[in-house]
């Protein structure tokens, strides 16, 4: 059975994933192809990169065309802090700090923010039942 938190963060959209890669064995690239696999609306966010995955780069938050209603993340806990308080000043509803990202620090920022936090384990690759292509 799905978290509800998960669902209710996947029957948003559009969605941004921070920290995505263009190395597709890290989990920034996989978490970007698993929004595409299932058809969800995705920018990419990486402050040196200007196209991963056929999908315009962009270098922060705050240059998306629009608002996303949930922000993943897979940055190191320090960047998370700070993604946190950018999605927040980009008005995100969520974020999802992948496994890995998460800090009491950001977790608690996030709250604090009032945003919706979905942390300590889940990962949105399960969620959207990512597979890798054969």
């Amino acid at each position: 059975m799905i978290d509800p938190r998960i669902g209710e963060f996947l029957s948003g959209g559009p969605f941004a994933v921070v920290g995505a890669s263009k190395d597709r064995t890290k989990y920034g690239n996989k978490v970007l192809r698993a929004y595409l696999q299932a058809g969800k609306p995705v920018y990419c966010v990486h402050p040196r990169e200007t196209e991963i995955e056929g999908q315009t780069c962009y270098r922060s938050l705050a240059d998306l065309p629009e608002t996303p209603t949930g922000v993943s993340i897979i940055t190191p806990p320090p960047i998370t802090e700070q993604v946190v308080r950018d999605a927040h000043a980009k008005g995100a509803t969520w974020v999802w700090m992948q496994p890995g990202a998460e800090s009491p620090a950001a977790i608690a920022a996030a709250e604090g923010l009032g945003l919706r936090v979905i942390a300590g384990g889940p990962c949105v690759l399960v969620a959207l039942r990512y597979r890798e292509p054969a």
